[in-house]
């Protein structure tokens, strides 16, 4: 019976482990260039089975929050090759998080102050993000409205993934992970109670408001590979003002059934409801399962033990425990990290936090 300790071979590239260190935005990239700390930062934790990046921006249109990086300029890419040799170096494996936020951005955060996009000219009621204040100062502002995109404009999303997919490559990831969640982009088309769009790419049809995800997909596949492709979703997590929605739970089976045609290399799945759901999801997509969301070592272990995953990604227990996988193995404490440290800032609560010590712990 695997354990969460057990090897997987994933699509080809053999992880010693299956505890994944989930994708977390840091905001330690001002610049929207990957840096020495980052590099520093992902290498302490190499030892995870596999490790995802932060949401990176496919393009400066795509941009989300403050301090951010990209994948879409040659100083982004050397910046992040800095970060894929550390890791290699200390014996890990990692992969990008491509990243659209659509409607969930502001201006001050995009060249020449546009407007962000999406399926609709809706805003997202509620929902702020990490930008500017009108004096050029960090603040949380409220998401601008934004407009709709036209053909020509999701033909340029679908390149933009493509490009990013390549650069990546070139940057030496091994994989990439289309992020369908967390109300961003993809998941504003597929929502159905937004994208009221009455073209191919939204309406009613699960097919129209899957179709832009999946032309995605099929061209990141085409560019690189199916085997170093991931995909990110959040079913019921109803993020960045997004709701219900009719046949909710229909669309993200149709995903998963699309997803599983196309031989991708894992799905990855939080926020997922009910039980019978998530087995459901996991049967349907039939490939390599990935569940996120509040695990503890016990509770994953139970997961991987139950079939119910075959691998788990910790998001916040890698804040403050690089070594994780070792105090999973032994049993030792996990140390807990500081909210003040979450967002940006320096390398305090960052790549500050030391492995165990049995010593140190006791003092």
């Amino acid at each position: 019976m695997p354990t969460l300790l057990s090897p997987f071979d994933l699509g080809g590239l053999a992880l010693p482990n299956r505890v994944v260190m989930a994708p977390m935005t840091r905001a330690r990239s001002p610049d929207t260039v990957p840096g020495q700390s980052m590099a520093r930062y992902y290498a302490q934790r190499a030892s995870a089975g596999l490790i995802i990046t932060e949401s990176t921006q496919v393009s400066a249109q795509g941009r989300g929050q403050r301090d951010t990086p990209g994948i879409h300029t040659a100083a982004q890419i050397a910046g992040w090759r800095t970060v894929t040799d550390a890791v290699h170096r200390a014996g890990g494996r990692i992969v990008v998080q491509l990243w659209h936020a659509g409607r969930l951005s502001h201006g001050r955060l995009l060249p020449a102050g546009q407007a962000p996009v999406g399926p609709v000219a809706g805003a997202a009621d509620g929902a702020t993000v990490h930008g500017y204040g009108p004096d050029g100062t960090p603040a949380q502002v409220p998401v601008a409205t934004p407009l709709a995109l036209d053909l020509a404009g999701m033909h340029r999303v679908i390149a933009e993934f493509r490009e990013a997919a390549r650069n990546a490559v070139a940057a030496g990831f091994d994989g990439v992970e289309l992020h369908a969640g967390n109300g961003f982009l993809f998941e504003q088309f597929i929502n159905a109670g937004l994208n009221t769009r009455e073209d191919t790419y939204g309406g009613a049809p699960i097919a129209n408001r899957l179709r832009l995800l999946l032309e995605t997909v099929d061209a990141v596949v085409d560019a690189i590979g199916r085997a170093r492709v991931g995909v990110r979703i959040t079913p019921f997590g109803h993020l960045g003002g997004l709701g219900p929605f009719d046949a909710e739970k229909a669309t993200w089976l149709g995903l998963a059934g699309a997803l599983c045609q196309r031989r991708i290399a894992y799905l990855h799945a939080s926020d997922l409801g009910p039980a019978a759901f998530q087995r459901d999801l996991r049967k349907t997509f039939g490939g390599a399962f990935m569940l996120a969301g509040g695990y503890t070592p016990a509770s994953a272990s139970a997961a991987i033990a139950a079939g119910a995953a075959d691998l788990v990604a910790f998001g916040r227990p890698y804040i403050a425990n690089p070594d994780l996988v070792a105090r999973i193995r032994h049993d030792w404490p996990l140390a807990e990290a500081g909210k003040e440290a979450f967002y940006g800032g320096g390398e305090r609560g960052y790549t500050d936090y030391p492995p165990y010590s049995a010593s140190r712990t006791a003092a």
